[in-house]
């Protein structure tokens, strides 16, 4: 029966979350609208997601979840370092090509979306089979580590928790 209700438990948390986000104030009514919304929107599209993403670990998705905020706040204080104090003729952008060895498409979305969150790379492009990412880098003396770096960083610990 809760499941019927409830096919994607973490889709109706994060749209009740999100809901009373945009609300910007706690309000019952808003509360009570929030709690429909998360029961609803997932019922109408459970058909189309019948194969829902397993997080095989949930720890590590939170310790995962931690690294990219940390990430962020880091290439945060980089990227303003590089546009306040480097001159522009020092700039090294490049393209990385990022082979994949993730397969679950859950997993590839979610890589692609913590290189586009973290500032200065851009995921830009996803190979037709789904098995190498384009990145852009803000500034990349070293494309190579770039492309290490994701690999090790990401991709080994979405391997851990989608696969």
């Amino acid at each position: 029966m809760i499941w019927r209700l409830f096919p994607h438990p973490l889709l109706s948390i994060l749209l009740t979350l999100v809901w009373m986000l945009l609300v910007n104030r706690f309000a019952w009514g808003s509360l009570v609208f929030a709690v429909i919304l998360a029961t609803i929107i997932p019922i109408l599209i459970a058909p189309y997601w019948p194969d829902r993403p397993r997080i095989r670990r949930p720890i590590k998705f939170l310790a995962y979840s931690a690294l990219v905020v940390w990430d962020i706040i880091v290439a945060n204080i980089q990227v303003a370092r590089i546009v306040l104090f480097m001159p522009n003729r020092k700039l090294q952008p490049a393209w990385v090509n990022v082979p994949l060895e993730l397969t679950a498409p859950e997993a590839i979305a979610v890589l692609g979306g913590t290189i586009t969150l973290t500032p200065g790379t851009v995921t830009c492009d996803v190979s037709d089979e789904g098995r190498a990412l384009l990145v852009h880098c803000l500034h990349a003396p070293d494309p190579d580590a770039v492309r290490d770096d994701i690999k090790s960083r990401y991709e080994a610990r979405l391997k851990e928790i989608f696969e």
